[in-house]
């Protein structure tokens, strides 16, 4: 392992924090925020999405964890902290979520009055329904992004079906696995 880099048990382990300290924290929900990342990673897996979107749909909102300092642009501290241990895909598609609901609202009829009068708020707060750019509905993942965004949307059910915990970390081992040995890989080429 290159000096400097988290194994991937130690990742596991600061998942498994993160998602503790979302226990009793309500952003704009009916549920709280764990039930939210377990309930999106539930809806995620079960419409037949890959490892790493499951992964991206449980830790989207990461950023309203008492554990990670930027909860202003959540978006942006989820794209952060999962960059560096999840690879950037996981990263891209966590940090894509709030860009998704902004163009969904903006073309998809129907889609802005279906959301949550909170919801709608925070919309407003995160730049109003728009055009997001190409930057973002031209790159690669950009349909992930937006399977996200309904797998969020999905994922505000008191009660609803949710992944289980271990589940979970499972999936986060396999991931930081492979992104540790991509690392791995780039780091011993560029030696």
């Amino acid at each position: 392992m290159l000096a400097g880099m988290t194994s991937p048990a130690e990742i596991v382990a600061e998942v498994t924090a993160l998602l503790d300290s979302l226990h009793g924290v309500y952003d704009e929900l009916a549920v709280d925020e764990f039930e939210h990342a377990t309930q999106a990673a539930w809806q995620a897996q079960v419409n037949g999405a890959d490892d790493e979107l499951v992964l991206a749909a449980a830790l989207h909102d990461i950023g309203h964890s008492p554990l990670i300092d930027d909860h202003a642009h959540h978006d942006r501290a989820a794209c952060a902290w999962l960059a560096p241990r999840f690879g950037e895909r996981v990263a891209w598609l966590a940090g894509a979520h709030v860009a998704a609901k902004r163009h969904l609202a903006a073309t998809e009829p129907g889609y802005a009055e279906s959301l949550s009068d909170t919801s709608v708020d925070s919309l407003e707060h995160q730049g109003g329904a728009g055009d997001v750019g190409i930057e973002w509905t031209d790159h690669r993942w950009w349909s992930d992004a937006v399977r996200l965004r309904r797998f969020d949307d999905a994922a505000k059910v008191p009660g609803a079906q949710a992944i289980s915990v271990d589940e979970l970390c499972r999936i986060a081992g396999s991931v930081a696995e492979r992104a540790v040995a991509t690392q791995e890989a780039l780091g011993a080429r560029d030696s």
